[in-house]
């Protein structure tokens, strides 16, 4: 029997609390899962329930106020500020609802952007490798445009695009299709299925349930603790509470 592989992503006890007017509101309470490579994975929950917070400790955005995360061995909590947003650009692909591609440069450019940052791809191989991830997302003939003359539905692509430059083990992201309409949402989702099956894990929040059913494994959230894990892999405190 082949022994399974350590989780690719680990969440032990995961609190976080932030402190308000009112007094303090924990986002989060004592959150624990694990997830594995090549999981396709879509967290889900109502407004308010943790789901943004959750995927920020997994990439590293947020801390913890309590708790550990480790990502492919790596305890992230632990990391100092000045290692942090390096160590995310080269472990960690994030896409955003709203893009936020750099308006100023050319899709290529955008691409580009992390692998100068990391310096991850020798110089001379940056801009044919940035368009060869173009072309596996299906706009490597908008590559000399700037952001705003594409679609909505191009430049989430792009933003995938850029999210893979470094080659990022994990994949995050935060409701990717929320502003696409439903037959450019569907190929962006059919596109998150490819990278998980070519070895990424993809974590997606989302607030459609349709949608969520087309992932491997849903974890579903409310009021900061994880009330149902489906498929995968599940956390091992949820696992405890349900024997």
């Amino acid at each position: 029997m082949t022994p399974s592989l350590p989780p690719l992503l680990k969440l032990q006890d995961i609190t976080r609390i932030f402190e308000t007017p009112s007094g303090p509101f924990a986002a989060l309470r004592a959150v624990s899962c694990e997830i594995a490579s090549q999981e396709l994975v879509a967290v889900v929950g109502k407004s308010g329930s943790g789901k943004s917070t959750l995927i920020h400790m997994m990439t590293g955005i947020d801390r913890p106020s309590h708790g550990e995360v480790m990502v492919a061995g790596t305890a992230v909590h632990a990391l100092p500020e000045g290692e942090l947003a390096r160590w995310r650009g080269r472990n960690v692909g994030v896409v955003f609802q709203f893009f936020q591609l750099l308006p100023t440069l050319t899709v290529l450019e955008n691409v580009v952007l992390p692998m100068d940052f990391c310096a991850t791809h020798p110089v001379r191989q940056r801009r044919a490798y940035a368009l060869s991830l173009l072309d596996r997302v299906g706009v490597a003939d908008q590559a000399h445009k700037l952001p705003l003359a594409l679609s909505g539905g191009q430049q989430q692509r792009v933003a995938i695009a850029r999210a893979l430059a470094n080659d990022p083990p994990l994949l995050v992201a935060d409701e990717p299709t929320g502003n696409l309409d439903v037959r450019t949402s569907e190929s962006v989702w059919q596109l998150f299925r490819e990278l998980a099956r070519a070895g990424k894990t993809v974590v997606v929040v989302t607030h459609d349930r349709d949608v969520a059913r087309m992932m491997t494994r849903i974890i579903t959230l409310s009021d900061g603790t994880i009330v149902s894990d489906t498929g995968g892999t599940p956390s091992p405190r949820h696992e405890a509470a349900h024997a």
